[in-house]
């Protein structure tokens, strides 16, 4: 959806993917031709994944959501002043919108501490289950991040 009164190169937001999958890749990219409410002006490889420059940050919030209902990972957004506009001396935003993917999904086995555990369930906090014990516990993602 280009504009003829923005630039090739305009953005209003950038989306993080961290740890991306190819999967993860092909889904944005269809999803932003599909919705046809922004575009990508610019795309640079980073160290851990891609940044995204697209021309619509709302459309970029709403794609953090559908990414996060739709992959294990987590979502974090931030904003950063970009402009004050003369005149009215509104303030104008760039959004950050950081995707990370967790290397693991439901049914996989992680280490944690020495020990294995069976992934069952990823919702706002992960359910596992011991397989030794067979004992369930619940992590937050935080938690888990900062193990594997």
């Amino acid at each position: 959806m280009k504009t003829p009164d923005k630039h090739a190169k305009y953005y209003e937001g950038i989306l993080q993917l961290r740890n991306p999958s190819k999967e993860l890749i092909k889904y944005v990219y269809k999803r932003i031709d599909k919705d046809n409410q922004a575009w990508v002006s610019q795309e640079k490889k980073v160290r851990g994944g891609i940044d995204l420059y697209l021309s619509s940050q709302k459309y970029l919030r709403q794609l953090g959501k559908k990414l996060q209902e739709r992959f294990p990972g987590v979502l974090k957004t931030s904003r950063k002043l970009f402009t004050v506009q003369r005149g009215t001396g509104k303030r104008l935003y760039r959004v950050t919108v950081l995707f990370r993917l967790y290397p693991f999904k439901t049914g996989s086995t992680i280490e944690i501490s020495g020990e294995k555990y069976k992934v069952l369930r990823i919702e706002k906090q992960i359910t596992v289950q011991n397989i030794k014990s067979g004992k369930k516990e619940k992590f937050k993602c935080e938690e888990i991040e900062r193990w594997i």
